[in-house]
C-alpha cells in the first residue's frame, strides 16, 4: 500500500500549454518538481521537494508534502485546484 497519497489530488498547468495534470501522490508531486517545474527553484520549491521527499521516506504525512506543493506552485503560477475532479 502506498501511502503517499493524497486524499484529494492536486491539479496543475502540465508543461504542454493548455493542459493540466493530475497529482495523486508525493511521488508525482516530486515527479513534477523535478522534471515539469516551470519557474525557478524557490525556497518553497525546496520546501515541497524536502517535504515530498519525507512523505515517501515515511517521516511526515502525505498532507504535509500537498500543503507544501500548493504553495510552491501558487507562487510560480502553476496551481490549478485543490479541489477533487468532478
Amino acid at each position: 500500500m502506498e501511502n503517499n497519497r493524497f486524499e484529494t489530488p492536486i491539479t496543475v498547468k502540465s508543461a504542454t500549454a493548455g493542459t493540466t495534470q493530475l497529482l495523486r501522490s508525493a511521488r508525482e508531486a516530486s515527479d513534477y518538481l523535478l522534471n515539469s517545474w516551470p519557474g525557478k527553484r524557490s525556497p518553497k520549491h525546496r520546501a515541497a521537494l524536502q517535504a515530498c521527499h519525507d512523505a515517501l521516506a515515511g517521516d511526515k504525512p502525505a498532507m504535509n508534502a500537498r500543503r507544501a506543493f500548493i504553495a510552491a506552485a501558487r507562487e510560480v503560477d502553476v496551481f490549478v485546484s485543490d479541489k477533487a475532479p468532478v
